[in-house]
């Protein structure tokens, strides 16, 4: 124990406080002078790519280039309120520079008004404003024995945070040191906080002074809908108070009567589900309107409420919901469509709305109804027809977590979890039956000291086959085994545990909260020496329980309880990330029982020095103070920590059901078992003398946003997800590069630098032309590439990713491409022309020099990988296309158990499984979560959630397109009705029936030469060229259609759309057909024209557009032009003029105004963009959701969360 007491000269005391060792950092010397700093600007950006705020010449160390400097400056770099000048403090025994600050407004009063407040740019003042709040209270309340080791505290966590060795918990970043470091002040938000000195319950006078730096609360709520804090709806008030500053909330509902029990008052209950959707709506309300970054919420509920069926059953049926929506928009929007064709279709105007006379419409309406269209709905159209309608258009909705069809349902917003006690696995083992009760029948039976009566009695198997199921088609509920987390509970004196936060890392009494930080293991990992550092490691642990303790001493809470109740108990969190990257430095493959004890001794190290440094804490300030009745029990829980440290068998533990997986010795490097087991002797030794600072010291949190600001791999213990990283550049641009544990475990494994290099160029590439045996110099110099314009290609590799795009005429340049190869003037302007395969090169040869140049994105299938070592290259899910690779689930549970006999609270995490998983693979990976004793788990397979997209169509587009109708349905029964009927054998008698059935056009070819035209156009922002090709009696026989819209799959529909159009009109399709189907559909692009004819000035798509032009050349459709031929004159009377009514002409006091469509059209072609973008996701190994604060697809799973890669934002707490 660093400890040291000093004699107080004047006053006889004796002060202790802790030694602060440095081991980072010298005595006198600048912390921040042994970092490189870089300096970048970071452009904020909403989801539609739109610039929302820039921040310019951020100032961070070298390490946070790209992603995490981004992030860090996006999320944790105050924006505003930072005044230009400062003045410190002045504070009876506080050092000079310890001092808080304040504004300084006589100096403020010299600058403009604009210019007097701004925000933070450089990191260190960010670093100065965490480390030096806290030594600024640990100094105030006797933490260090001494100045100098106050400042070497200071010195110390500036460097453990600038170098990115650790961090806190998001909600630190936010709101901690702004009244220290700026003297920042606002409204008080009705906090509390116990003051240090008296012990007593104080209200916060201001928003920042007592700073909120909790990621995690667990709050009661009890069966009252009104009328207290603890009341329903004094819970949401609560909820919106931590929602605002950052921070997650779970609570346990269990309380709250179901539907149809006895309300005292007379009548039933409306019943849970009834107010967890009044919740659920809250929360997503209050998230969206967030100051900082979208909270998170659990919602948890014990196995034996009577609306447990209901509720495991709820965000399932819910999601059911969406589909409905989604297929019932379509279908409504379809028969709209057909209604309205039937109505106008129809020649006769008398006739045309009865049933009678219009089969068609008939026709329409039976169908209609036959998919269940509501009859009022039917009519309703009819009666728009009726009033002049042409077309109805309804909202298309669809399966985008963010899109109204999710936003329409509930239990978007939380996470839901239930509560399993060991006598429900133990029915199910047996086959038993599961019993619910009323929560009044709970309250009298305990009263009167009876057995409760049961309302409901379920099949215990069943049940948790529902469970399963519900878990395997949406991802929720997750499982919390209550038998196991109260078995581990360190003060049962004061409670029960019944819930935990959102991702449910933090699990203890009701009405507290903790505060987080996690250590990136990697930074400890020499790669040199290849040992980790243990010392090192011990110190950063030591240093940041100390922080956590001093930020519970800190800190202001949203209600009078949490604050007395973290007050008594002082719960940490402390954790780590990164585990899934050191495994693959050493080496060593995730699914390994090296991995396993690895993982189990780094995490029985960090526990055992917490509770040792808790301990020491003690020593000087004394045990929390409810420890003194609960010492017992938690003596107890930290031998069984210890037991687990040296692999005791079952019967040594006490007081456990399920024992726990303890470190197997055979497997596990001798250095770290050693100080394994030595830390937890340590920590038993020293609790047993002083007690213990703090109830719980450890969790393993998902460390999504915090995880990228500390440039990790992997965050707490997941595996790898991905062998290729898509790192952003501080100068704009981004790089792919190779997971960095690749190079490192190749070299571990044995292979030679060449052989790394090979490997690594198999994953991601060459990035040279040069060597590409597909694309070979001597080819290339005969199609028309010189060498100067072959290195010209080859440099600009780093900026895309692909081939295609690689040779985008573009990029190529339009002398060359004009010039020496070959290309005409309209295929240069095409975005999207295919160069390489205009050249003569095959698909097969394309696809193998992508491969050569821009990698396959998996090591499987690499030269000269053994095959025994792919394992270590394993990720969450299959890499790249051609990746079928990836961790048994079964690995994923066992890592979790690996870690969670030294952790004092859980482990957020998700058992990732594939799509192809089962419902029994749902419900074993429950039973062996429990068997190895985890006390929570979450599954997540692959596509579970409906707007994830899945991997591969299930249907493919070619074959939707040859759907047969109902009208092609009834030509092939005619044709078999004629066939009967003809007196001839079936074979002569089937062309002569197709004869009488069936319109045989024969195709008018289009001669060699021919007249053409061209015409040119921009709409909505794209550029579009409309040629025709021209009988010689001036009919129209061909289009080609040229766009420079993104996306190769848009270019050859409009390719494969031109096609089909001329094959149809060179059969006889009259033109007029197409104009009829075609004008006035709606879709993007759309909006102004530029260019074109002149006489078509809105378009409200391309083929608005493209079939308005051809029936003004060639079917005289006048009224189809927006300007008419005259307008065209110079000494025209009537000239256009486009307005807000539409386009408008004048003569005189005349004026006619032609009325254009609204260009606000739905987004077809946008989601055919954004469905391409998530699959290519999917490919580089993130889940294809859309991020909703940058729009972006970097999506990975982060615990029970989702994180994005590329703006740090996450659903999580942390």
């Amino acid at each position: 124990m660093q400890t040291r007491a000093k004699a107080d000269a004047e006053a006889g005391v004796a002060e202790s406080g802790m030694v602060i060792e440095r081991r980072f950092t010298t005595a006198g010397d600048d912390p921040f002078d042994t970092f490189d700093w870089i300096e970048m600007d970071v452009e904020i950006r909403n989801p539609d790519g739109s610039m929302a705020d820039a921040v310019e010449g951020v100032k961070l160390p070298s390490g946070f280039a790209g992603v995490p400097g981004k992030v860090c400056a996006q999320k944790y770099l105050r924006k505003a309120g930072v005044p230009k000048h400062l003045r410190k403090v002045p504070e009876e025994g506080v050092p000079s520079w310890l001092q808080r600050s304040a504004p300084d407004h006589e100096r403020l009063q010299t600058v403009e008004a604009e210019q007097r407040m701004g925000g933070e740019t450089d990191g260190r003042d960010l670093f100065r404003r965490l480390a030096g709040t806290w030594t600024y209270w640990g100094w105030k309340y006797g933490y260090f024995a001494s100045e100098a080791d106050a400042r070497a505290y200071f010195d110390e966590m500036c460097y453990l945070i600038a170098s990115q060795r650790s961090a806190p918990n998001s909600p630190q970043w936010f709101n901690t040191g702004l009244h220290w470091a700026y003297g920042i002040e606002g409204p008080a938000q009705g906090h509390s906080f116990i003051d240090p000195a008296s012990g007593k319950l104080e209200y916060s006078t201001s928003a920042y002074e007592h700073p909120q730096p909790h990621a995690c609360f667990i709050q009661s709520v009890s069966d009252s809908l009104v009328g207290g804090s603890e009341s329903i709806m004094g819970l949401w008030g609560r909820e919106a108070l931590l929602f605002k500053y950052g921070s997650g909330t779970g609570s346990n509902f269990s309380r709250i009567r179901g539907a149809g029990e006895p309300l005292s008052g007379g009548g039933s209950s409306s019943g849970l589900l009834s107010f967890l959707k009044i919740g659920d709506r809250a929360a997503g309300a209050i998230k969206s309107g967030g100051t900082t970054r979208r909270a998170a919420k659990m919602v948890t509920l014990d196995l034996d409420h009577p609306d447990i069926e209901e509720y495991i059953d709820w965000k399932s049926s819910e999601e059911e919901k969406v589909s409905a929506l989604v297929i019932g928009s379509n279908i409504l929007q379809k028969h709209a469509n057909s209604l309205m064709d039937a109505v106008w279709e129809y020649g006769d105007d008398e006739g045309r709305f009865d049933q009678r006379s219009n089969l068609g419409l008939r026709r329409a309406m039976v169908r209609a109804i036959k998919d269940h269209v509501p009859d009022p709905h039917i009519q309703r159209i009819l009666d728009l027809a009726e009033q002049g309608w042409k077309g109805v258009d309804f909202e298309i909705l669809d399966t985008n977590w963010q899109g109204e069809a999710y936003l329409t349902v509930s239990g978007q917003n939380s996470n839901n979890s239930v509560r399993v006690p060991n006598q429900f696995m133990d029915s199910v083992k047996g086959g038993g039956d599961w019993n619910l009760y009323w929560r009044t029948e709970l309250e009298r039976a305990e009263a009167e000291g009876r057995e409760p009566e049961p309302c409901k009695t379920l099949d215990a198997g069943e049940l948790w086959d529902k469970v399963a199921y519900t878990a395997w088609a949406c991802a929720d509920p997750g499982i919390q085994f209550d038998t196991t987390i109260n078995e581990w509970h360190t003060c049962p004196e004061g409670g029960r545990i019944n819930g935990s936060n959102p991702c449910s890392e933090y699990m203890f009494l009701d009405d507290t909260a903790c505060n987080l930080a996690s250590i990136n293991l990697l930074h400890y990992y020499d790669l040199d020496t290849q040992t980790f550092q243990i010392d090192d490691f011990r110190h950063s642990v030591r240093l940041w329980t100390t922080t956590l303790e001093i930020s519970v001493l800190m800190a202001q809470f949203p209600s009078e309880e949490i604050a007395r109740k973290s007050y008594e108990y002082r719960t940490l969190g402390l954790g780590y990330c990164n585990i899934g990257s050191l495994l693959m430095h050493m080496g060593i493959p995730y699914d390994d029982e090296r991995a396993y004890a690895i993982c189990g001794a780094i995490t029985s190290i960090m526990c055992g020095e917490t509770y040792s440094t808790s301990a020491e804490m003690a020593s000087i300030l004394g045990p929390f103070p409810d420890y003194e009745r609960n010492s017992e029990h938690m003596l107890r829980v930290m031998r069984n920590h210890r037991r687990a440290a040296y692999d005791s068998s079952a019967d040594e533990y006490d007081g456990l059901t399920v024992p726990p997986i303890g470190i197997n010795s055979k497997k596990c490097p001798k250095d770290l078992l050693d100080a394994a087991r030595g830390s937890w002797d340590r920590a038993v030794r020293e609790g047993e003398e002083h007690g213990y600072r703090n109830a719980q010291t450890t969790v393993i949190a998902p460390t999504g946003t915090i995880g990228l600001v500390m440039g990790a791999d992997t965050t707490g213990v997941e595996p790898q997800f991905s062998l290729v990283q898509f790192k952003t550049l501080a100068g704009g641009g981004s790089l792919r590069i190779v997971n960095k544990g690749v190079p490192s475990a190749l070299r571990r494994l044995g292979y030679s630098d060449s052989e790394c290099k090979t490997i690594e160029e198999y994953i991601v590439g060459t990035g040279r032309l040069s060597g590409c045996p597909t694309l070979p110099v001597d080819r290339m110099k005969e199609v028309g590439f010189s060498a100067e314009d072959l290195a010209a290609i080859e440099s600009k590799m780093g900026d895309v990713f692909d081939l295609r795009s690689a040779f985008a005429p573009s990029l190529i340049g339009k002398e060359l491409c004009t010039g020496a190869l070959g290309m005409s003037e309209e295929q240069y302007e095409d975005a999207f022309f295919d160069t390489l395969g205009f050249l003569g090169f095959t698909s097969e040869e394309i696809e193998a020099a992508q491969g050569h140049i821009f990698g396959n994105l998996t090591i499987e299938g690499a030269p000269g990988l053994k095959e025994d070592h792919l394992a270590v290259f394993d990720c969450a899910t299959p890499c790249g296309a051609k990746g079928t690779r990836s961790i048994a689930w079964p690995a994923h549970v066992k890592m979790m158990a690996a870690a969670q006999p030294f952790i004092s609270g859980a482990i957020s995490k998700t058992i990732n499984m594939p799509s192809n998983s089962t419902v029994d693979d749902v419900r074993e990976a429950y039973n062996l979560s429990h068997t190895t004793m985890n006390k929570a788990c979450a599954v997540y397979r692959d596509c579970s959630k409906l707007s994830q997209p899945l991997m591969n169509q299930l249907v493919d587009d070619n074959e939707l397109s040859e759907e047969v109708t109902e009208e092609e349905e009834l030509v092939e029964r005619m044709v078999e009705e004629t066939v009967k009927a003809l007196p001839l054998p079936e074979p002569v008698a089937q062309p002569v029936a197709e004869s009488f059935v069936k319109f045989i056009a024969t195709r008018r070819s289009l001669p060699d030469r021919k007249r053409a035209t061209s015409t040119k156009a921009r709409i909505g922002g794209h550029s579009v060229r409309l040629i025709t090709g021209e009988y010689p009696d001036g009919k129209l026989g061909e289009i080609i259609l040229v766009t420079s819209k993104e996306g190769a799959a848009w270019r050859a529909m409009l390719n494969q759309f031109a096609i089909a159009v001329s094959i149809a009109l060179q059969h006889g399709v009259p033109l007029e057909a197409f104009i009829k189907v075609f004008t006035f559909q709606k879709f993007e692009p759309s909006g102004p024209v530029e260019g074109g004819s002149g006489r078509v000035k809105m378009a409200s798509s391309l083929v608005d557009w493209i079939f308005r032009e051809l029936a003004i050349d060639y079917a005289g459709r006048e009224d189809l032009a927006h300007v008419a031929a005259e307008d065209f004159d110079q000494f025209s009377i009537s000239k256009p003029e486009i307005t807000d009514q539409g386009v408008m002409r004048t003569e005189g006091e005349k004026r006619e105004v032609q009325m254009t469509l609204d260009a606000a059209v739905g987004p077809i072609q946008e989601r055919d963009a954004e469905a391409r973008a998530r699959q290519a996701a999917r490919e580089m190994g993130f889940t294809g959701d859309i991020c909703d604060d940058c729009g972006s697809s970097q999506m990975v799973r982060n615990g029970t969360c989702l994180k994005c890669d590329a703006c740090g934002s996450t659903t999580g707490c942390s």
